[in-house]
């Protein structure tokens, strides 16, 4: 089947108890068995639950991978995947990743004996120098969050491949919809469904798909240790987000483009981030390896941050607000919000300056967007 069908009837649809088309939401924490040792197929909802299987295997089917799983939030999912690894183990991250992902792994899994090194990923010859004997992990975002970067995805596993490292990637920004990592050989992908799968800002949630029988079975008995599952309610939630996907994503990247386009052009902007510019340095890649270039666009403000406060200040029909990914436009101040976890001066290393602004852009009229802008553009 075709994305757009299986966004619609991905996993076991429809439900086969009475044949509801709605997936039925199991809110349930246990499970009657039949007799000693045998049930039904599931015993306790953090193990299992028929929810969030029909949710898992849709996101599997959509990534093209062997297996999905669902957890409460992404950061829930990124800390299962990190627990795939051990004490002296060395990872090689991107440097400009969410400000989240930076925390749990710079101020958590270091106390747990993790080592990171963080750099662009998009050198080959710097990520070949960073690799080390205990290297086992590489995790990379494209585009990335805040700055839209765009990482090669088939350079950096044929890196990975050649020494036996495992690779994962934040399939976040893109969504299924418009790159399928797997395809370029990717070991792992994550999302936070909270975002353009769910679209709709009523849910947190995060995801895993695996590619092989082996991280099947860990990344499995890892969600069951560590409870780390999403609620069947969640996933209901999100379920009935990816129906409309497809339809979704592509007026999130019309609109964006149309965003963006427009920023290029206006005198108080500095500078634009989105992969669908020519301008942008990770175009080409872009191109080549997704089938739209997303919905979130960042630029920087000429006039400091008195421009950037009265920016924010004037928007109406943009929200100030953290997240993306919603029917509704947002508009974050990286420094202050979704990176605040990031020092200072690591923001400023990495090119996350306090006149950066990232717009999630909705599926409102594209003339409204626009002339919110101008408004809070003009009104300086």
């Amino acid at each position: 089947m075709k994305f757009e069908t299986l966004a619609i009837h991905g996993g076991e649809r429809p439900d086969k108890t009475f044949g509801a088309l709605s997936v039925p939401i199991y809110q349930t924490s246990t499970f009657a068995f039949e007799s000693v040792g045998k049930t039904r197929g599931y015993d306790y909802s953090r193990t299992a639950n028929p929810t969030r299987k029909v949710l898992e295997d849709t996101l599997a089917q959509l990534e093209g991978g062997k297996a999905g799983f669902a957890f409460a939030t992404g950061m829930a999912a990124e800390a299962t995947v990190v627990h795939l690894l051990k004490a002296g183990d060395h990872v090689i991250s991107g440097d400009d990743v969410y400000g989240g992902t930076y925390r749990l792994f710079q101020d958590v899994m270091t106390n747990l004996g993790l080592e990171f090194t963080f750099l662009r990923m998009n050198n080959r010859q710097a990520i070949e120098r960073a690799i080390k004997p205990n290297t086992r992990m590489i995790w990379i975002e494209t585009p990335s969050n805040p700055l839209l970067n765009i990482t090669d995805v088939e350079m950096v596993v044929e890196i990975a491949r050649k020494r036996n490292i495992l690779t994962v990637i934040d399939n976040t920004f893109a969504t299924p919809y418009f790159l399928r990592p797997v395809k370029y050989g990717i070991d792992l992908v994550v999302h936070s469904t909270t975002k353009y799968l769910n679209g709709h800002c009523d849910v947190v949630g995060g995801a895993v798909v695996t590619t092989t029988d082996e991280l099947t079975q860990r990344v499995q008995f890892l969600l069951n240790a560590m409870g780390t599952c999403a609620s069947p309610f969640d996933c209901w939630l999100v379920l009935r987000g990816i129906q409309t996907l497809p339809l979704r994503m592509k007026k999130h990247e019309e609109n964006a483009t149309a965003v963006a386009n427009y920023l290029q052009r206006h005198k108080a902007v500095s500078k634009v981030f989105y992969p669908g510019i020519k301008s942008h340095p990770g175009h080409e890649i872009a191109q080549e390896q997704m089938k739209g270039f997303g919905g979130v666009v960042s630029f920087e403000l000429t006039g400091g941050t008195k421009a950037v406060n009265h920016f924010l200040r004037r928007l109406e029909v943009f929200s100030l607000a953290e997240s993306l990914g919603g029917v509704a436009s947002l508009a974050e101040h990286p420094a202050t919000m979704s990176h605040a976890s990031m020092p200072p001066d690591y923001r400023a290393k990495i090119g996350i300056g306090d006149d950066l602004i990232r717009l999630s852009v909705g599926l409102e009229n594209i003339s409204d967007l626009t002339d919110d802008l101008a408004q809070a553009l003009n009104s300086g």
